[in-house]
């Protein structure tokens, strides 16, 4: 990012290579539209693009990037109350597809595969329904493995913060899920 605020243009081009796919999934996580995900992640990287001359590197160039989508991901969910997100379905990228979660490789029975897709989707729905903040922090420290301090960075809040929403998303999520956990 450095090297781009000195007026390097192909810097820019490597910082998307190495984020661009990241971005896409995060946001899509929240949007479950691929093609809103995609204009989305334009826009966070039109906003790199042109404010990156005012980046102070004061946090990790990851943390401010990622600072950027959730708050371009909020903006879209103001505008758009009736969403419905996917944690799990593929993101394509030209010819690729990026997995956010990897299949059990062990095969199993029709009514087996079954029972783990409705449990999946109840869990997904479980996660949609958490309050903003709790699921966003959710989102970062399952599938983008931020540490808590990265949570914090990205969200604006304390470490402490962090931890309590981690918790209490974590209290609402047994409490949605205690049926399909006994069973």
């Amino acid at each position: 990012m450095l090297a781009f605020q000195n007026g390097s243009r192909s810097t820019f081009e490597t910082l998307m290579q190495n984020y661009y796919p990241r971005i896409l999934n995060f946001i899509n996580r929240f949007v479950a539209d691929k093609e809103i995900a995609e204009d989305l992640t334009q826009e966070v990287f039109l906003r790199v693009f042109k404010y990156g001359p005012r980046y102070k590197p004061k946090s990790k160039f990851q943390t401010w990037l990622y600072t950027i989508a959730k708050n371009i991901c909020l903006n879209e969910l103001r505008k758009n109350k009736d969403f419905v997100a996917s944690l799990d379905e593929p993101v394509t990228i030209g010819k690729e597809d990026l997995q956010i979660q990897i299949d059990d490789p062990k095969s199993c029975g029709a009514d087996e595969e079954l029972i783990r897709k409705e449990k999946a989707m109840v869990i997904r729905q479980a996660i949609n329904n958490l309050p903003e903040n709790q699921r966003m922090a959710v989102i970062l420290r399952r599938y983008d493995n931020f540490s808590y301090a990265e949570i914090a960075e990205t969200l604006g809040v304390s470490d402490k913060a962090v931890k309590s929403l981690l918790s209490r998303a974590k209290v609402n999520l047994r409490c949605r899920l205690s049926g399909l956990i006994n069973s």
